[in-house]
């Protein structure tokens, strides 16, 4: 809840400041046109623009070096072509998009650990970079601003008349750090990690490397300045740096507006207005927009080459990412299209069209596709969510708006360029049916905060063109209601007004609407109506439902069904889904959008191999986490000589008075008062305490839903476990085992033993002996950390947990060995998600560190 009302927060405060960044634009531009904009925009001189250029180039190899010096502060080299195209690509999508952390974050990590980098090494390698832009920031700032200080604008309010307090400010931040670092040199820790202090000479090269950053970024503005700007260079990198960190405070992508606003208001009237937005204009096609294209670009050909290990392999690749990616670029141009629409409908026809247009339909049609096209563009926004969810119903709707839009784009005043975008838009769409597969309620979704504010801003810079577009015309009431075919600025009025009011009629029936339930555990009567989905599953671990302490969340039609809990952020469900696979595919994107509209992070634990496709397609890493062991039934026996070792662990107990019996579920009820006494013997002799989750516990109401397996001497029972068997005779297995501290050795065995003969007799397929975690990972060089890392638990992690030897003890049984998966949000965020499925299943952080 903390980081749902933080992500509300923060969204709204990027939306106000966004808001003010519009209107001082608005007021700055009053008396200029759109026409005066364009015309500053082409009268920069080219040889000004390349360098610009030029400068951008220095400024991303700057960043490149922040990189290297990472990662010579982590003592892991690669080679510099490799880091100037990770570092490249992160930078220009992280400055375009904003939110560096997670934009910039998540590359790094699909980079950089494909080059054998650790989690803890990659997030030290972010860490240190965010520290030398810093660095470098105060740095530059200190001099700058204490040297050659600025006067604060009147219309900014702070308790000081110009930078020079910042400047110390800086200075100070800064010579704090450098005592730090040069005289007390304590490592920083954060929870379980150490990070070291940099050595002096990487600190002074951080900060030279900073400096230099902004040295040549606030030259590619300087440089396209017009010639009107008759200021000296460090006067413009002063207003760049303040620019720059009002943009980045917003958390406004790129500071688009934010850094705008501030620099006009910071330079003063030394130019106008339309001038200055020319000159920023052209230094965002150059610094921001050209390497956002490039890296885009470079990234597609990355994953290409990552791929390229022989055709079959390539296309199969090609075609999983294709399904994981294709919803989030229809997404994304959907959203364009709607923007499209919008944005024409907030700005003058061409009046040459007009005049051709009016000779073949009347003014009611114009008047009328105009409206529409507006409609139909806040439509296509709202679409976008929905397609990048994959739901079929906004893939139908976003056709139907897209061809609206085609036909209205004509008849509102020939727009044939913007008709032929959504033609484009559509005719990608068209063929891409396989992807929106979701049988969902478009109503039933709601938006997340970070979509309300891209459509705000939409809606908000849509309204703001249309009071620049007319603001020559004069405002009055009647201009809602003048009907003429030149009349642009009362069409564009009402279209605008009817998107605005639609987007508001939308939000108050959301907010009125009944909010869903909150995840509850399942009463008796959830519990009775799993039963029917239980007996109709081919896998034992559904049997886990009945403990009741995971919550439910059942498909539409009820025939299916997620057990999951929740520690921390983490909203882990336990295994596949329960029920009919057909039902599969939405009940995931269900749950997935349960645990998002909580702020939680979506995780399945000990997932089959053959479905890991549905969890790629919801954007989820991979990690294995260990083997199953399934024993075949249909070939078990004592005969042979390779099965001498079986008939002496079943003889042995036998010849000491032991004796096998299954009872029906029926008939557990009366003998619980013997089972509770042995369960609470083994925990106390064990010296542990009762599992969860993933593991039954001795709870009656779950032990009297299935069989169970006695072993029985002198008249006393001595072992138990309950039984999980399918309806379909597919599997056999158990849960909870517990024996008499007194009990004759190899009684476990021994019931191991008489089961998979009763499974064998009664027609099972095979006898499941649960998973061995962290056994089975590939531990080559070039393995993944993780794969590394846990293949050195597993064998040197026996004070914990005996690993090997559980292992050891189901190999005996010559099982057939099936890789088991957690499937998560990837990074860092691993070591949380997993410290928090080991807290549900030991039943408290103590209990991880205990037995």
């Amino acid at each position: 809840m903390n980081k749902r009302l933080l992500e509300i927060v923060g969204s709204v405060v990027a939306m106000g400041l966004f808001t003010v960044a519009l209107w001082v634009l608005h007021r700055e531009l009053a008396h200029h046109s759109l026409a005066d904009i364009i015309a500053q925009l082409r009268s920069i001189p080219i040889p000004h623009l390349l360098l610009a250029f030029l400068f951008t180039v220095l400024s991303y190899l700057a960043l490149s070096g922040y990189d290297m010096l990472a990662l010579r502060y982590i003592k892991h080299p690669i080679e510099y072509p490799k880091v100037a195209m990770t570092s490249f690509i992160t930078y220009a999508i992280a400055h375009n998009l904003g939110f560096s952390v997670f934009t910039g974050g998540s590359l790094r990590y699909r980079i950089y650990g494909a080059w054998g980098l650790s989690a803890f090494e990659i997030t030290s390698l972010m860490g240190f970079g965010v520290v030398t832009f810093w660095l470098g920031y105060l740095a530059t700032a200190a001099i700058t601003l204490t040297t050659w200080p600025l006067a604060i604008p009147t219309q900014i309010k702070l308790p000081f008349e110009s930078t020079f307090p910042l400047g110390l400010l800086m200075l100070a931040i800064l010579l704090a750090y450098l005592t730090w670092i040069l005289i007390i040199r304590k490592p920083l820790r954060i929870r379980e990690w150490q990070f070291d202090v940099p050595s002096r000479s990487a600190t002074f090269a951080q900060i030279g490397l900073g400096m230099f950053d902004w040295l040549v970024a606030s030259a590619a503005i300087f440089i396209v300045l017009p010639d009107a700007v008759q200021v000296s260079y460090l006067h413009v990198l002063a207003i760049f740096l303040l620019a720059q960190i009002a943009g980045l405070v917003s958390n406004v992508p790129g500071g688009l507006g934010v850094f705008e606003t501030v620099f006009i208001l910071l330079i003063g009237p030394v130019a106008s207005t339309a001038e200055l937005i020319g000159s920023l204009l052209a230094y965002r096609i150059i610094y921001y927009l050209l390497p956002l294209i490039l890296a885009a670009s470079s990234l597609a050909a990355f994953e290409v080459s990552r791929r390229a290990e022989g055709l079959m392999r390539l296309a199969t690749n090609v075609a999983r990412w294709i399904s994981m990616f294709a919803p989030q670029l229809f997404s994304f141009l959907t959203f364009v299209a709607g923007v499209v629409l919008l944005f024409s409908g907030a700005t003058p026809a061409e009046s040459d069209r007009m005049e051709w247009i009016k000779e073949f339909l009347p003014l009611p049609v114009i008047e009328i596709s105009h409206f529409i096209g507006s409609i139909v563009g806040l439509g296509l926004l709202l679409l976008a969510r929905g397609l990048q969810r994959r739901m079929d119903g906004a893939y139908v709707l976003s056709l139907a708006l897209l061809g609206i839009g085609i036909v209205v784009s004509f008849l509102k005043g020939f727009d044939y360029e913007e008709a032929l975008i959504l033609t484009l838009m559509l005719m990608l769409l068209l063929p891409s049916r396989s992807y929106f597969y979701r049988k969902s309620s478009l109503l039933a979704r709601s938006l997340s905060p970070a979509w309300i504010v891209a459509i705000a801003v939409v809606l908000g810079c849509s309204f703001w063109l249309t009071m620049f577009s007319f603001k020559h015309v004069e405002y009055g009431k009647e201009l809602w209601w003048q009907f003429e075919i030149f009349g642009d600025a009362p069409r564009s009025l009402r279209a605008g007004a009817g998107a605005i009011g639609a987007a508001l009629v939308l939000a108050m029936w959301r907010l009125l609407r009944p909010t869903s339930p909150e995840p509850t555990l399942p009463t008796s009567d959830a519990l009775d109506r799993v039963s029917s989905i239980v007996k109709g599953c081919s896998s034992s671990v559904a049997h886990l439902a009945f403990l009741g302490d995971k919550g439910l969340l059942f498909s539409q039609n009820g025939r299916a069904f997620v057990m999951y809990g929740i520690a921390g952020r983490s909203w882990a469900a336990m295994g596949d889904p329960v029920g009919p696979k057909e039902e599969w595919k939405e009940l995931l994107w269900q749950f997935h959008e349960l645990s998002d509209r909580h702020g939680g992070w979506t995780v399945f634990y000990q997932v089959d191999a053959e479905n890991l496709p549905l969890y790629l397609d919801m954007g989820l890493s991979l990690l294995k986490l260990g083997e199953e062991a399934r024993v075949p039934l249909t070939g078990f026996s004592l005969e042979g000589h390779v099965n001498k070792p079986f008939r002496h662990w079943h003889r042995k107990p036998e010849s000491e008075g032991c004796s096998f019996e299954v009872v029906a579920a029926s008939e557990v009820a009366r003998l619980l008062p013997r089972l509770r006494r042995i369960s609470d013997v083994w925990v106390e002799y064990k010296n542990t305490r009762e599992k969860r989750f993933s593991l039954g516990y001795f709870h009656e109401p779950y032990l009297l839903r299935t069989p169970m397996a006695l072993v029985w001497k002198g008249g006393e029972i001595i072992a138990f476990a309950n039984i999980w068997a399918t309806d379909d005779h597919e599997e056999l297995s158990i849960d909870l085992m517990r024996h008499l501290s007194d009990a004759p050795a190899g009684v476990m065995d021994y019931m191991f033993i008489e089961l998979m003969l009763y499974g064998r007799q009664q027609g099972y397929r095979w006898f499941n002996l649960g998973m061995a975690p962290l056994s089975g990972l590939d531990n080559r060089i070039a393995a993944p950390f993780w794969n590394q890392l846990g293949t050195f638990i597993f064998r040197h992690g026996e004070h914990f947990y005996n690993f090997q030897g559980l292992r050891q003890y189901k190999e005996k049984y010559r099982p057939v060995w099936t890789p088991r998966y957690l499937a998560s949000p990837g990074g860092v965020a691993v070591l949380r998600i997993l410290t928090n499925i080991a807290s549900m299943i030991s039943g408290g952080i103590t209990g991880v560190v205990r037995k």
